[in-house]
């Protein structure tokens, strides 16, 4: 078997499953590991390791995506035969087309591309991998009697009860009634749309703003109009231009370490926004699933206003996993009624067995270590971000120093954007350019990072040549 070490430090330069799989891919392209060659079984590894048996598999999955490691039912994982066992940077692995459709849907699937720079979830080795498998064990002891239906339309009682009661704690007084539990956020995002809103509508969004809800309106056959977003919030100065010019029916925001910017509103910004929102008879849909990853003070908009005209729509993608598809959605009562019945004509109740699981989570899992623990790696992946973009002169949108993303500005035209992102491709890099995340598609020269996915040599070395050749 190989022998390697892994960097553990906070400020390593790759994630631990980066680690791994160019450790076996160096193995395996030396001839260290010949073709057939048994690897250890994930549980091995990550107990001779001390390792997360997610980020093994994790790894695994990538080279078997590379074609350099094949998995065999009953027989494990093997070095796959020579001849189907191409080098990431050769022509054997074909980057995938970079398309809306590969975006929105293939990617969730597609893990062959080794540096995930644009990528919108956790590392696989933060999941709180105690936490859930307690979760997990707690969850299969339910007698069947108890899951043998479809569930409450409106989600599992105690889950929701412990929502509203976070809520109440930052300011926002609810009960049970006020909570909609969703198959995660978007599709919270989704029934709103299909509730409040009719074909035609014009409905005001974020520039930039998150790349999925721009789907879901286009697909409602909505009328998008972009607002500009600042460090500091919207741009009210252009948001009174568009409420006077198209009298949109509602607004949709982003208000904590939005995606793609990792922008926070101020305090007067939100207060603004507010007003208008009220003057205009505007619904204001507040997406906030990013709210634990941030510093206390972010003001949240339907705390301030209290739920009038603020719908508000957050999950657990975040913190628990993505996997878990587990959302909610907080409004006033008559209009969440509203939303149940569409919630239940689209698409029956949401899963109880996976609501229950989160519960656990969040009761018995250590779930409040866990948020400080990633907010604190979060931190150190911001600060080595922030050291490599100051390294080569590149202008960040803000400095966030939490939450996911960082939106920063590359030394290229606009207009190639695309073309950059497609080269990155074939090296093995997946970047993010702004023209996804902005209602008209128009071209930017902004790309989003994840800060933990973005650490990697490459990358930078990758952007350090595109700024030398323009």
């Amino acid at each position: 078997m190989i022998e390697f070490e892994l960097e553990r430090s906070r400020g390593a330069g790759a994630t631990l499953v980066e680690q791994l799989v160019r450790a076996f891919a160096q193995a395996i392209e030396t001839h260290s590991l010949r073709s057939g060659a048994l690897l250890p079984s994930v549980r091995q590894l990550a107990q001779s390791h001390a390792l997360s048996t997610y980020t093994v598999t994790d790894a695994y999955n990538r080279l078997v995506s590379m074609g350099l490691v094949v998995a065999r039912r009953g027989s494990g994982y093997r070095v796959a035969p020579r001849q189907s066992a191409p080098r990431a940077a050769d022509t054997g692995w074909q980057p995938p087309a970079l398309t809306a459709t590969w975006l929105l849907s293939d990617v969730y699937a597609d893990h062959s591309v080794p540096i995930k720079a644009g990528c919108g979830w956790m590392p696989t080795e933060w999941i709180n991998e105690t936490g859930l498998h307690h979760a997990l064990r707690a969850t299969s002891r339910v007698p069947a009697a108890r899951l043998g239906d479809y569930g409450h339309p409106y989600g599992f009682a105690p889950l929701r009860e412990r929502i509203a009661a976070q809520l109440d704690r930052q300011g926002l007084p609810i009960d049970v009634s006020n909570v909609l539990l969703t198959q995660g956020a978007t599709q919270g995002l989704d029934l709103i749309v299909r509730t409040l809103l009719r074909p035609g509508d014009a409905v005001l969004v974020e520039d930039p703003g998150y790349c999925n809800l721009l789907q879901i309106l286009k697909l409602a056959g909505v009328t998008v109009h972009g607002v500009p977003r600042t460090p500091a919030g919207l741009d009210i100065d252009a948001l009174e231009q568009q409420v006077a010019a198209h009298r949109p029916k509602a607004i949709f925001v982003n208000t904590t370490l939005q995606n793609p910017t990792g922008a926070t509103y101020t305090m007067a910004n939100a207060f603004r926004l507010l007003q208008i929102a009220e003057r205009e008879r505007m619904w204001v849909v507040e997406d906030d699933v990013s709210r634990e990853l941030a510093p206390p003070g972010a003001p949240l908009l339907a705390a301030m206003e209290g739920l009038r005209r603020v719908l508000y729509v957050s999950g657990f993608s975040k913190t628990v996993t993505p996997s878990l598809r587990c959302g909610y959605v907080v409004a006033e009562r008559d209009v969440l009624r509203e939303l149940a019945r569409a919630k239940m004509a689209v698409g029956l109740t949401s899963s109880e067995t996976i609501e229950r699981i989160v519960d656990k989570v969040l009761v018995e899992g250590r779930y409040t270590r866990h948020v400080e623990i990633v907010n604190e790696q979060l931190k150190v992946a911001h600060a080595t971000l922030e050291d490599r973009i100051d390294a080569l002169g590149l202008e960040p949108f803000c400095r966030p120093r939490a939450g996911l993303f960082m939106l920063v500005r590359l030394p290229v035209e606009a207009a190639r954007a695309s073309a950059i992102a497609t080269a990155a491709l074939r090296d093995g890099i997946w970047l993010a350019p702004g023209s996804y995340f902005r209602p008209d598609d128009e071209a930017s020269a902004w790309f989003r990072f994840n800060a933990p996915y973005s650490l990697d040599d490459a990358l930078w070395r990758f952007i350090e040549r595109i700024g030398k050749t323009g």
